[in-house]
């Protein structure tokens, strides 16, 4: 598998973001993009997955065959149960119930969400439901996993809780790229790609 940027840059009419950005991604290794607001840390995000092309330069995505996101504000069905966001993607790619529900209960308890398992989504805090989502992403084994600001509307005790976490999203598989604005997100993460460098001027 291949991810990379060859001279990527990008504009919205005269605002330029970023360029001539050249990048490798490696499987089982998690990425940090940061910059300032408005540097184009979700703009970029959108172009590694292809929903937008960049102005300059190309991507190559050589066997990046399935992408997730985990957005900022997570996103659950109100009534289902954790365990039931955990399990059903175990269950899409072809475990039984039974396999499904003691993959989805591990996951759970990598992500600190053992003792939520049977609690319904719409019950859940806004750092347990940020954590679902990366367990449920986690579920699905994409080649290529994107994180737009886990933290940015957690308070600090449970961003910290969310970024102790983080790690286990990575396997030697995937792809992690997080785009963040909170330096313990930084730091959690293997790579740092920071966006001031690629700004015009630079």
């Amino acid at each position: 598998m291949r991810l990379a940027l060859e001279d990527v840059g990008h504009a919205y009419g005269d605002a330029s973001l970023f360029h001539e950005l050249t990048w490798t991604f490696t499987p089982g290794t998690s990425y940090a993009i940061t910059g300032a607001s408005g540097s184009g840390k979700s703009t970029l995000m959108a172009i590694i997955s292809g929903w937008i092309a960049p102005a300059e330069g190309r991507v190559l995505r050589d066997e990046v065959d399935s992408i997730s996101w985990v957005f900022q504000n997570p996103f659950g069905v109100p009534r289902r149960t954790a365990v039931d966001h955990v399990s059903y993607p175990f269950v899409a790619r072809g475990f039984t119930g039974e396999e499904a529900d003691q993959r989805a209960a591990q996951l759970l308890d990598d992500f600190e969400l053992s003792h939520v398992a049977d609690r319904q989504f719409k019950h859940l805090s806004g750092g347990e439901a940020q954590r679902l989502m990366l367990a449920r992403a986690t579920a699905v084994s994409p080649d290529l996993l994107l994180v737009d600001e886990p933290t940015a509307q957690l308070d600090r005790a449970t961003a910290r809780v969310v970024n102790r976490v983080l790690s286990n999203v990575v396997s030697s598989e995937t792809i992690v790229i997080v785009a963040t604005h909170d330096e313990e997100t930084r730091d959690a993460c293997d790579a740092h790609l920071d966006l001031t460098s690629y700004l015009k001027g630079n």
